[in-house]
């Protein structure tokens, strides 16, 4: 059974820092693509950032330079650390596991204040 489950979400205000975490059971972790997907409100899920490995890492552009996607293969677990958090990134974070089917977390709801 697989599982991906989110943790470190909460209210920040603008500027602050928040660490999200996402530990994976019952995959291989090493082999899949791991990414962190958000879904403000009225809004459509979008892509945050995406790790292969730890030199080949994608983001999107809203949050480049303040956002770092990170993963440790031998504790199973990604991150997503956000940093100079800005209203426009309250949303519910995501964890996905992508490698042939995609695999999602139940989320993290992630609330900046102005």
């Amino acid at each position: 059974q697989v599982r991906l489950v989110e943790s470190g979400g909460g209210l920040v205000q603008a500027g602050g820092s928040l660490r999200l975490s996402c530990a994976a059971s019952g995959i291989i972790f090493s082999r899949y693509v791991m990414g962190w997907y958000r879904q403000g409100p009225g809004k459509q899920r979008e892509m945050v950032a995406r790790i292969i490995s730890d030199r080949s890492t994608d983001y999107a552009d809203s949050v480049k330079g303040r956002f770092t996607i990170s993963r440790d293969n031998a504790k199973n677990t990604v991150y997503l650390q956000m940093n100079s958090l800005k209203p426009e990134d309250t949303a519910v974070y995501y964890c996905n596991a992508n490698l042939a089917y995609a695999y999602w977390g139940q989320g993290t709801q992630v609330t900046v204040s102005s």
